[in-house]
Parts: structure tokens; sequence; C-alpha cells
């Protein structure tokens, strides 16, 4: 079982940013592949980013590539999502997610465990 728990969002202007944190409970967090998910109102959650059991691996959405970054530190049983140059588009509630598929997963049915959330809004 395993127990993740988002932090660093809140309100942002366009072009800001914001770095989100993931904290996992897992004695084995390096058994999973991370990602990290984003819900609009009245959208389906869609995929961020994700990252591989020992970090070497990412992949990212076309719509957040090249403006932000996925990390972990699996000493601190920790992974992270830096997100730059912000915009409108990027206001959602926030999940990450562990998996226990092989590389970087990006289908959200990969997943086994989430977190609860944390809300990312940017004004413009």
């Amino acid at each position: 079982q395993v127990q993740l728990v988002e932090s660093g969002g809140g309100l942002e202007q366009a072009g800001g940013s914001l770095r989100l944190s993931c904290s996992a409970s897992a004695r084995t967090f390096n058994r999973y592949a991370l990602g990290w998910f984003r819900q609009a109102p009245g959208k389906e959650r869609e995929f961020v980013a994700a990252v591989s059991r020992s970090g070497g691996s990412t992949t990212y959405a076309d719509s957040v590539k090249g403006r932000s970054t996925i990390s972990r530190d699996n000493a601190k049983n920790t992974m992270y999502l830096q997100m730059n140059s912000l915009k409108p588009e990027d206001t959602a509630v926030y999940y990450c997610a562990a998996s226990t598929g092989l590389g970087a997963p990006v289908v959200r049915s990969q997943y086994n465990y989430w977190g609860q959330g944390t809300q990312v809004t940017v004004s413009s």
C-alpha cells in the first residue's frame, strides 16, 4: 500500500512558476514509477508527466513539454513537478500517482495508487 500526499499548489499569475511535491509513505518507494495527472473542471483527468523508478526516464504531455520538469528523490520518498511559464489552461487539480508498471507510464489505468490532489490556479 502506498499513501501519496501532494503539496505546493496555489494561485499563480500567468508566466509564473510553481513546484509541486508528492510525498509517499512506502518503504519501497523506488519500486514504483510515478506520475502527475491533472483534472480541470468538466474535463477528464489527463496525463501530465511521469518518471521511472530510478528517475532515469521521463515522459511529458505535449501541453507541458519544454516548460515542466518531473523529478524524484528516492532517498526522501518524494517526487516533484516544476512548472514554468504557467498558462491559465494549466488550472486544474493536480494528482500524483504510483504505478507498478515499467518505465514511465502515461496511461491512467496503469497507476495503482493516487493522492488526493492539490489545486493549481493560474490567473491571466
